[in-house]
């Protein structure tokens, strides 16, 4: 599928993530070099180069700097998303976000400060999809 095609986040993560399985928790900071996949629970600081990708199932406490983020998943803490930040319906934020843009599935939960880097308006949209992984 060429790149111009693919417009959600989720079709644009590398062929190469870091994973955080199901069941699996780390304490402790974390760094990806690029895309990483968490479908666990993380308690700790984390910066990802490429595209975070949290599941329905994934849980983090702690701050989160990542290049890109499809969040379906629970946050408690603090987000900043250089480029383009997805959440999906399923989501529980509690934190404080900035990103450069935002789009927010309908019946997804936000607790705390949205700030949008580029001024764009935060875009809703509802989830059409079944969540992956």
């Amino acid at each position: 599928m060429a790149d111009t095609l693919r417009r959600r986040l989720i079709d644009q993560i590398g062929d190469s993530p870091t994973f955080v399985a199901e069941g699996s928790r780390i304490t402790g900071d974390l760094e990806a070099v690029g895309p990483l996949v968490v479908c666990g629970a993380v308690a700790g600081d984390g910066r990802v180069a490429g595209t975070l990708h949290m599941s329905v199932t994934a849980e983090w406490q702690g701050e989160i700097h990542a290049q890109a983020a499809v969040v379906a998943g629970r946050i408690t803490g603090r987000l900043v998303v250089e480029d383009k930040l997805e959440v999906g319906a399923t989501a529980v934020i509690r934190a404080d976000i900035v990103a450069r843009t935002i789009a927010i599935a309908r019946g997804a939960v936000i607790e705390g400060a949205v700030t949008v880097t580029s001024g764009q308006p935060v875009v809703q949209f509802e989830e059409k999809r079944a969540e992956r992984g």
